[in-house]
């Protein structure tokens, strides 16, 4: 029977290899998400400031504070790392029309809540009113499309980084 010299230090360095790799990987993460969340800020219209400031980066699972806020993210599927998860998101209570801007909308009749009711619209009474739509004013994912092959060259690199470190502890 043969034996396998530094088998016991093999193993240590593999099970190293985690930890050290999400403490850089989680790093690389953080700085890209604020680079992304910061172009999307400079390239966010701006009338009252909320969606500027609802422009925001969160570590681990996202939950809106309002259900009609939908915060646009990417992590893993299922078992993902709460610790490896960094979503960039915009909307929130105040900007909660912030997909809006980025896609548009259609052009649609705006009906009183209740049947038979009238709208107020600057002191007149009326039945209806046919809203044109908006055009899209992109700027979230533009700023993640200029800076995705930045993000995934951080991450890789943070990773290999991390795999060197482990690799040469102990020589």
């Amino acid at each position: 029977m043969s034996k396998i010299e530094g088998l016991a230090k093999l193993r240590a360095k593999l099970r190293a290899l985690p930890a050290e790799a999400k403490a850089e990987i989680r790093q690389a993460l953080t700085q890209s998400a604020e680079e992304v969340a910061d172009m999307a800020r400079r390239l966010a219209p701006y009338e009252s400031g909320d969606l500027k400031a609802s422009i925001k980066v969160v570590h681990g699972s996202y939950t809106p504070e309002n259900s009609n806020v939908r915060g646009v993210s990417a992590t893993a599927d299922g078992d993902a790392d709460p610790d490896l998860t960094v979503s960039v998101v915009a909307g929130n209570a105040k900007a909660f029309y912030a997909a809006w801007v980025e896609f548009g909308t259609a052009a649609h009749v705006i009906k009183p809540k209740r049947p038979g009711g009238l709208l107020n619209i600057n002191g007149r009474l009326i039945e209806q009113v046919s809203h044109p739509g908006g055009t899209p004013r992109p700027y979230f994912f533009p700023a993640w499309r200029a800076n995705k092959r930045r993000v995934r060259g951080r991450i890789t690199r943070a990773t290999k980084k991390a795999a060197q470190k482990v690799a040469g502890n102990g020589q």
